[in-house]
């Protein structure tokens, strides 16, 4: 095509066209998209990464100056056209399970990092949703997502001259969102009505374009609402007790309402975090409405379909709510809605359902409402067997049925613009829209010169945004523009760069590196191997310790010889975090573990050819091996030590000293740190397709959505006749159970076999009801066989001792999840 035929149509106003970019976030994840902003108004483009607001502020007379270039209509069309083919291409779901029993997982999550452009997030947990949610979009994976509209999202932040963080909340104006408002049929808000003590609270819906994906986003700012609650959306983490109740319960119910009002009937759940897990209740209410079952057969088919994601490693970490203010919010709503009392939904959401004393738990309620759960990294999967261990009594910690499925990141939202050209060169430009096996193979042919050019350029980059950024805030702390022009001095553009960015709390351990300040000087000043660190990050308003955390750092800054070493970039959000990551050297994680359930920083930088120094925590305590880069710790369990905290800070002093920075420096003839980019190579083609959100959007679709949506269907099908019958059941077997009993055993062994034999009362259970298995470890034991009328009996090799093994006894059903559904188990004693 050549330009004149690019010029946009006549019938299609060049507005239109750019509004049709600006809302849909698939802009975020193409760097191309940038070039059209930038030349409307690069200087607005620079300070908001917001195309939306860009089009409210500028005039129309330069977007018609725009168009008058023919490159630039040539720019918008083919990125219109890209755009609106995405949309239709068949994508790796269509094409790779064409008949499933999935047509749509409604995703509810308390936060989302989709973009700069809309601040409604704080860290980690927005950081995963968002990104998965990116990479359904691109492998077609029918997610819906819901969440909630901010009208202040998290905080922003300031540092003072005396290192103090200060925290701002601007309010974010849903006009300058990419957002807009999701209307019915006849053109009116859809809106809804919840139920709060003493009013009603009306809740709107916007909707948002992620791609091929939609996120619906509620918010109770509406005019009609009692002026405390059109705050109950207005921040993010903010608030007491009560305040999160509310957004839960608008997150929760007023989510899955939302579905219904749009007519949508999801096959499965998927609670990101417990904050949501009231819609697990609705979920089972509508069931309850369309098929006239009872609240706990409706419950045993939506179970089904549900799955619990836990990102918390430490039970401190779960929402928690007073019996009080539960009865005060719920109570109806149990009675009314549910047909349940409301002591039976405070048992859902307790450890021991008859312990009066115990706060209502939501991770305890989404555990017990789900068929599924998961941790998000093989290790935060052994940790949350251990959390949840009192909600299965008498169960091997091993057996508790917590499941892993390790973060990934959305590659082409995090890569830098030299490591997505370098990655198109060699694995092509639709790398990300399905499997990746090949990927590893295709980056390992890249030659270390140009894997060296594209390091340098990405540092390149990343120190020129980083001087930008301190020339504004320099200016804004009112240093005249000779001052702030200081800040080209800054860095040097081929040192060793470490970088990290993280929320400032005390378990990261973000000042281990000024465990010794006079050692890190030495480090950072030598002049023949010079060393430079970028840090960024917040600590939450009422974290004391983490905010200390940073005036420390502060002022180490401040001294003179560190001054132009060190910089603090503030107000760290999701545009600092990818510069970061796309240019720095080395990225250092030292969270204590095992409290970082998994971390998606260092996977960050993976794409880039950063490098990883990290606690062996989280997924790197499943990714590390030396040839990918470098680890601290010993892999174990060290609990709040401030021994093992100084061995650890002299560990990292001792690889940066003797290690990496050798590593670096050390080059070839032609200025190549050769072993250097071996490691890059093997980090790059190894680990990023392993820890990429796409691999980890197709393990929850193959693992989780397609087999839990074929059980929903199951359990519903005949107005939920199975579902009745299988909660029929379990409430019959929890009445019986007690009545088992063991009695007594007998045991023969000779040079090569023990055989067992064992007599049970089955106090009225059927034999086909149960399992009889000698255990001696989760990974040894035996299923008994059934000999007589109560007579159990197996052989097992005598490697073992006799003593060693015990025989139990735990229910037996085919159609149920056992024991995460029905965690009944007795021992012989």
């Amino acid at each position: 095509m050549n330009h004149k035929d690019a010029r946009p149509s006549e019938k299609l106003e060049e507005y239109g066209l750019l509004k049709e970019l600006a809302m849909n976030l698939i802009w975020c994840w193409n760097h191309k998209c940038d070039q059209i902003w930038r030349q409307l108004d690069i200087d607005l483009w620079d300070r908001t990464h917001n195309p939306w607001a860009l089009l409210q502020a500028i005039s129309k007379e330069s977007i018609k100056r725009a168009f008058v270039d023919p490159a630039f209509c040539k720019q918008v069309n083919d990125l219109l056209e890209h755009q609106r083919a995405d949309e239709s291409r068949t994508s790796w779901f269509e094409k790779t399970y064409p008949n499933s029993a999935l047509s749509t997982v409604a995703y509810f999550s308390m936060e989302y990092m989709l973009s700069e452009a809309l601040p409604i997030y704080s860290g980690g947990l927005g950081n995963v949703a968002g990104d998965q949610l990116k990479s359904a979009s691109d492998l077609g994976v029918p997610v819906i997502a819901i969440g909630l509209l901010y009208q202040q999202g998290y905080f922003r932040q300031v540092i003072d001259k005396d290192g103090m963080q200060l925290a701002f909340y601007p309010y974010n104006s849903p006009e300058d969102l990419p957002i807009q408002p999701l209307r019915n049929a006849n053109g009116e808000w859809l809106r809804f009505e919840l139920d709060f003590p003493g009013w009603s609270v009306w809740v709107r819906a916007w909707e948002v374009k992620v791609g091929r994906a939609t996120l619906y986003l509620l918010d109770s700012n509406d005019l009609v609402n009692y002026p405390p609650h059109r705050a109950i959306t207005s921040e993010l983490y903010g608030g007491g007790p009560e305040m999160r109740l509310q957004q839960e319960l608008v997150l929760g119910i007023g989510g899955w309402r939302l579905l219904n009002a749009l007519g949508i009937d999801p096959e499965i759940c998927h609670l990101n975090e417990g904050h949501a897990a009231f819609a697990v209740l609705e979920r089972a209410k509508s069931f309850m409405a369309r098929m006239g079952t009872s609240f706990d057969a409706a419950l045993a088919a939506t179970r089904a379909g549900n799955l619990f994601t836990t990102h918390t490693a430490v039970p401190a970490g779960f929402d928690r709510f007073p019996e009080e203010l539960i009865r005060r919010y719920l109570t109806k709503y149990a009675e009314e809605e549910l047909k349940i009392s409301v002591q039976d939904l405070l048992s859902l959401g307790r450890s021991d359902p008859w312990n009066g004393g115990e706060p209502f738990n939501m991770a305890y309620l989404a555990l017990r409402s789900c068929a599924a759960v998961n941790g998000v990294s093989k290790l935060h999967g052994t940790v949350s067997q251990r959390i949840f261990e009192s909600v299965f009594p008498r169960w091997p910690q091993e057996e508790i049925p917590i499941d892993a499925v390790t973060n990934g990141v959305h590659v082409p939202s995090w890569d830098s613009p030299a490591a997505d050209e370098l990655w198109s060169e060699h694995c092509g430009k639709e790398r990300w829209l399905g499997t990746t096996e090949h990927l590893e193979q295709e980056l390992k042919r890249v030659s270390d010169e140009r894997l060296w050019e594209m390091r340098n350029n990405a540092r390149k980059s990343m120190i020129s945004y980083g001087r930008e950024r301190i020339r504004r805030i320099w200016k804004s702390r009112g240093l005249s523009p000779e001052e702030a022009a200081m800040a080209d001095k800054m860095f040097n553009l081929d040192a060793l760069t470490l970088g990290f960015s993280r929320r400032f709390a005390t378990y990261k351990r973000a000042n281990m590196l000024l465990h010794n300040p006079a050692r890190l000087i030495r480090i950072l000043t030598n002049p023949e191997r010079p060393v430079q660190l970028l840090i960024a990050g917040k600590a939450h308003p009422a974290d004391r310790p983490g905010q200390a955390m940073i005036q420390e750092w502060v002022r180490f800054i401040q001294q003179p010889e560190v001054r132009s070493h060190v910089v603090f970039l503030t107000d760290y959000d999701m545009f600092v975090a990818a510069n970061l990551v796309g240019g720095v050297d080395v990225w250092i994680n030292t969270p204590r573990r095992p409290w970082e359930a998994c971390g998606t920083s260092g996977m960050k930088v993976l794409a880039n050819g950063g490098l990883n120094l990290s606690e062996l925590d989280g997924w790197w305590a499943e990714a590390y091996c030396p040839e990918v880069g470098w680890a601290l710790g010993d892999g174990k369990d060290r609990g709040n030590d401030p021994a093992w905290d100084a061995e650890e800070a002299n560990q990292l002093y001792d690889l940066l000293e003797n290690e990496v920075i050798p590593g670096f420096y050390k080059r070839n003839e032609k200025g190549i740190p050769v072993a250097w980019i071996a490691r890059i190579r093997e980090s790059m083609a190894r680990l990023t397709p392993q820890y990429s959100a796409n691999r980890t959007v197709r393990e929850y679709t193959e693992r989780f959505y397609l087999p839990g949506a074929k059980r929903y269907q199951e359990r519903a099908a005949n107005k939920g006749a199975n579902a009745k019958q299988l909660a029929e059941w379990m409430a019959s077997m929890q009445k019986r159970w007690p009545h088992f009993r063991f009695l007594e055993q007998r045991v023969q062994t000779d040079a090569k076999e023990h055989l067992f034999e064992i007599n049970v009362d089955f106090g009225g259970l059927h034999p086909d009801e149960i399992a009889i298995e000698l255990f001696s470890s989760p990974q040894l034991k035996h299923a008994m066989q059934k000999v007589g009328e109560n007579r159990y009996s197996v052989s097992v090799p005598s490697d073992h001792p006799a003593d060693q093994f015990t025989a139990r006894a735990r229910p037996s059903n085919p159609a149920l999840v056992l024991p995460l559904e029905l965690p009944l188990i007795s021992w012989q004693k």
